[in-house]
């Protein structure tokens, strides 16, 4: 009982809500880019909060069901496919044996999650499903997937038809603000330079990733060249030697050595996540006291999102 991958499209990785407490040895955390579209998707699905699903980077993906079970597709806009047949985003959706599913590349963002019910069947490494390439662990023998994978998941018969109406659907826009918490190392950029960072726009480079976002706008100064490697959390910005930010996304490194101006919110990093090459980026400094109470606002929000019902 699977879901049979046909093309896996560009870059399509199994995740879970990611691999927490073993920094201490070198892992990196993963995880969904997108923890919006991606717990949404459970919630609709009626999963336990965190199981495993596909994130599927810019689409052209194609699976067949090998297994009578119910899918959901949330996140960018890539145009969803069953049977040949146009099928709503943000919806649950019933598949039986044998039928086709494909997501088109997408129109807008460019992150979306294909999750089953009862998620993907996927034994944990290190306490966690997630795939995290560069070290070869999580998901199937650590890699993305390739055409002719298998992904087990449960045949599922009964389900709820929920979805999330459009009114309440996420905007993947091209320009975007991500707020910043200052570090203790701001000291080291003059208030010139911490001018500059906060006010003018920085665009997406080719050079954006799961590990991170290479930024290309006015060049930050900082007042020290390195310092020595110090753990690094999710939403660091990171100012090396060219002065071109780097906001370091969930599958980083641990450590690192250049200097960090602040960290990003990750309400923000979330969307960040969503935009291609040539996507603007803007920043504004948050109080730790205000990102605090943005996410316990956002968390409330998310369950407390109404849901609606198709009839059946």
């Amino acid at each position: 009982m699977s879901l049979e991958v046909i093309q896996p499209g560009i870059l399509s990785l199994l995740q879970d809500s990611g691999r927490c407490g073993h920094h201490r040895i070198g892992l990196t955390n993963g995880g969904p880019l997108d923890r919006e579209a991606f717990d949404v998707c459970n919630r609709l699905l009626g999963n336990t909060p965190g199981s495993t699903a596909l994130e599927i980077s810019f689409g052209g993906a194609h699976f067949k069901a090998r297994v009578d079970t119910f899918i959901c597709v949330t996140g960018a806009r890539m145009p969803l496919r069953i049977n040949g047949q146009s099928a709503p985003a943000w919806e649950v959706i019933q598949v039986a044996t044998g039928d086709d599913i494909q997501l088109d590349f997408a129109e807008s963002g460019c992150r979306a999650y294909l999750g089953v019910a009862e998620g993907f069947d996927i034994p944990p490494s290190f306490d966690s499903a997630s795939t995290v390439m560069r070290e070869a662990i999580g998901g199937l023998a650590g890699d993305k997937l390739h055409a002719g994978d298998l992904l087990p998941c449960p045949a599922t018969v009964k389900r709820r038809c929920l979805y999330l109406p459009p009114s309440k659907q996420p905007h993947y826009g091209r320009e975007i603000t991500v707020r910043v918490i200052p570090g203790y190392q701001q000291r080291h950029f003059s208030r010139l330079q911490q001018r500059r960072f906060f006010s003018h726009a920085y665009v997406v480079s080719d050079r954006c990733d799961r590990m991170g976002y290479r930024l290309e706008g006015p060049a930050i100064k900082c007042d020290i060249e390195g310092i020595l490697s110090e753990g690094i959390c999710q939403g660091a910005v990171q100012v090396p030697a060219d002065g071109q930010p780097i906001v370091l996304l969930n599958d980083r490194q641990t450590i690192g050595g250049y200097p960090k101006i602040g960290s990003a919110l990750s309400l923000d990093t979330a969307r960040l996540a969503q935009l291609t090459p040539g996507g603007k980026v803007h920043f504004a400094p948050v109080t730790p006291h205000g990102a605090h109470n943005a996410l316990h606002l956002a968390n409330y929000v998310t369950r407390r999102q109404p849901l609606l019902e198709r009839p059946t």
